[in-house]
């Protein structure tokens, strides 16, 4: 199966400016932790295309494309080259970065899902392999200069629209493996499946829309602890007494008089 949004200038131009944002982030990350310049360009490295290098290992699809494709490489180090100097004005960009970044998540996510597909992976690892892709770079570039990965820290949805965006990949790859799509369906139904990736985690940063926690209760009940607790002893006519009920008994005995009297 070929990746339809490969055949797509526009798109091919749109991956390479996520790539250079990529770049630009893992070397902002670097560059925060006061690393030397090897460093910022090897994570920016690692944060663009690791991703990719994580899911052609895992295919088998050998020499990597992180390390074969030029155009990719070249791109992550112009990328380093470019942080390095203008840091300053990149770390303002906050919003623009955010837009790219998630262009590029859309965008690993489709291809690379369709790319496991082609390798004739299942649905399912498809999708783990596209999540891969998008997710896997970010990840490596965090544990590499010791954070904590994005996709923890990062409230905001990140990791769910790229699972979303792989669960479409695989269902419009089914659609074209039956016949029921032709070539320029794919490619605008790709088009669509990176929009919806991009619009959802462009909302979730503009209305701060998260995931939620665990459910929080102050009462906690185990079975082990049943025998302690004791049910209340209900008499429904005052003539009927409780045979475990032992307050009658006690109320019916005697005094004790033969307690010597005080004083």
């Amino acid at each position: 199966m070929q990746v339809a949004l490969e055949n797509n200038i526009v798109f091919v131009v749109i991956e390479y400016f996520a790539i250079l944002c990529w770049g630009l982030s893992g070397g902002l990350a670097a560059i925060r932790k006061g690393y030397d310049i090897f460093t910022i360009m090897l994570c920016g490295w690692l944060t663009a295309l690791g991703g990719g290098l994580v899911r052609d290992v895992m295919l088998g699809a050998l020499p990597p494309v992180g390390i074969t494709d030029k155009g990719f490489v070249l791109t992550t180090l112009f990328s380093g080259i470019i942080v390095v100097v203008a840091h300053p004005e990149i770390t303002k960009l906050k919003w623009t970065m955010t837009v790219i970044d998630a262009l590029g998540l859309g965008l690993f996510a489709v291809n690379g899902t369709a790319k496991a597909l082609a390798y004739g992976s299942s649905g399912m690892t498809a999708v783990f392999l596209g999540m891969f892709t998008a997710l896997a770079g970010g990840l490596i570039r965090d544990i590499f200069i010791g954070d904590v990965p994005m996709i923890i820290r990062d409230k905001h949805l990140y990791a769910v629209p790229s699972f979303i965006g792989c669960i479409l990949t695989v269902l419009v790859w089914r659609g074209v493996h039956y016949g029921w799509f032709d070539m320029c369906s794919e490619m605008l139904l790709d088009v669509l499946i990176v929009i919806i990736v991009v619009a959802l985690r462009l909302l979730s940063v503009g209305f701060n829309v998260t995931l939620p926690g665990a459910v929080e209760r102050h009462r906690v009940y185990l079975p082990s602890e049943s025998r302690y607790l004791k049910r209340p002893v209900i008499h429904p006519h005052a003539d009927t007494v409780d045979p475990g009920d032992t307050t009658k008994d006690e109320e019916d005995k005697p005094q004790d008089d033969s307690r010597p009297p005080q004083g």
